[in-house]
């Protein structure tokens, strides 16, 4: 077992829209700048923030989410992103006690920023939108201290204060809820980051203009936190005994011989991805080959494509343009070789998306919604695929604002229960095909990789 750990730190709010990202990115930037190895994480399924951790970090960001891949790889997938790292901070989702609402959840929210920060023995830091709080913010953060003692709050970042006066009065509230605070920020338009239907917009997307935000996070963040307080805070994160999570070790020994290729989308359009995936298909005996599907083709001898998450509907023309891609997508479908494509590779395996001509390889028409479809779900596999065998059970997630119409609906990946107690059916699952919206982290599903992998050798 490996005993300790690097010192952490959870960046966490009352509430969402209080500036995490901002000061999250900002810490890491800042840290990294003063000569730290920062290893950067994000409780919940977030793809987006970990890119701007990433380009702040120059290290992976990863996501810590026990309700896809269970409370028991928590503390090992921390160990393993925090390999050769000198602090981990870790961004929280929400407020701080907001977490999956279901039976049993506890005090804490099963997944919430509180939990995970329970599980890893982490300290907290509030940051808190300090815009129309006065006196009464001592009240708040008195509640905060005081809800479960098993969350050790250890100090307040202020936003978006409004005057010097104003940081007094903050300050004095702060000092009586018994509460450091750690750092100060004004009202600065230029330091958030630009958003759209899904949030905010992914680095990959960005390109220059998110280095050049991460930087200016960074710049600002390095003058305006008591960082030696954050880093003595984050040194007290308690002691564990975590054997770091291993691709190799979950796949064991279902490795395939031969090293099929299995390309993975990656880009501008496909920006959703976990760290662990790529590293389980590799354990499982892959040769894992990136490529952009807004300009590129399949690599050579590409035995499985995977085809994750992202905005497909912000690239439609230039996707409908790589005719060569859609062609040699189409024939590898036509096959029965082995496609894994969640959201994103769903709409991009359809005929049309908004018009634009998708690859073709599946019977329906993909539109975007003005309705934003979002939530865990407990689903069931209804269809044998090349990743689950029907009657397998997982906890996913779905985050979309689009819907498909099927022209000839083919057999469905999965099945659930909706809030309002109907049955609901999502995606399609065809020879060497299983597509969906429902997102499933990798990590907590390695045997599906395993299985992936040896249906790219056979062929389908």
């Amino acid at each position: 077992m490996v005993t300790g750990r690097v010192p952490a730190v959870v960046i966490a709010a009352p509430a969402s829209g209080s500036g995490k990202t901002t000061v999250a990115t900002g810490l890491i930037g800042a840290l990294t700048a003063a000569g730290r190895r920062v290893a950067p994480f994000k409780v919940g399924p977030d793809y987006i923030d970990p890119g701007y951790h990433a380009l702040a970090s120059g290290r992976p960001g990863r996501n810590l989410d026990p309700n896809l891949v269970g409370e028991q790889r928590i503390g090992p997938l921390l160990a393993a992103g925090t390999r050769g790292a000198d602090i981990a901070v870790i961004e929280g989702v929400m407020g701080l006690f907001d977490g999956r609402i279901a039976d049993g959840a506890g005090d804490l929210g099963l997944g919430s920023t509180a939990h995970v920060a329970t599980l890893i023995g982490a300290p907290v830091v509030l940051v808190v939108d300090a815009a129309g709080h006065s006196q009464s913010l001592a009240a708040l953060l008195h509640g905060f201290v005081t809800y479960a003692p098993s969350v050790r709050i250890a100090g307040v970042i202020l936003n978006r204060v409004g005057s010097p006066r104003h940081e007094q009065v903050l300050r004095a509230a702060c000092g009586r809820a018994g509460l450091t605070v750690l750092g100060v920020l004004g009202r600065d338009p230029a330091m958030s980051v630009p958003s759209r239907h899904l949030g905010l917009i992914p680095a990959a997307e960005r390109e220059t203009a998110a280095v050049g935000a991460v930087s200016a996070m960074s710049e600002k963040l390095t003058g305006a936190l008591d960082l030696p307080a954050i880093l003595a805070a984050a040194a007290g994160a308690a002691p564990v005994a975590d054997e770091p999570w291993s691709a190799t070790d979950e796949i064991g020994d279902d490795v395939t011989p031969g090293r099929p290729v299995i390309a993975v989308a990656r880009g501008p359009a496909f920006t959703f991805s976990y760290a662990e995936h790529s590293e389980l298909l590799a354990a499982a005996g892959a040769e894992v080959v990136g490529f952009d599907p807004l300009t590129e083709t399949l690599p050579d001898q590409t035995a499985g494509v995977v085809l994750g998450g992202g905005f497909p509907e912000e690239h439609g023309a230039a996707l409908g343009a790589n005719e060569t891609l859609r062609v040699a997508l189409r024939a590898h479908v036509a096959a029965g070789r082995p496609v894994h494509a969640e959201c994103a590779g769903l709409l991009y395996l359809q005929q049309t998306l908004d018009g634009a001509p998708m690859a073709g390889a599946l019977p329906g028409h993909g539109a975007f919604s003005p309705r934003l479809t979002l939530g865990y779900r407990d689903a069931v596999a209804l269809t044998d695929s090349v990743l689950f065998a029907a009657g397998e059970r997982v906890t996913g997630h779905e985050f979309h604002r689009s819907t498909v119409d099927w022209s000839a609906p083919p057999p469905p990946a999965w099945g659930w229960t909706g809030a309002d107690g109907a049955r609901v059916i999502d995606g399609a699952v065809v020879p060497g095909v299983h597509a969906s919206y429902l997102h499933v982290h990798p990590a907590g599903y390695p045997a599906a990789i395993a299985r992936f992998v040896r249906a790219a050798a056979a062929g389908g």
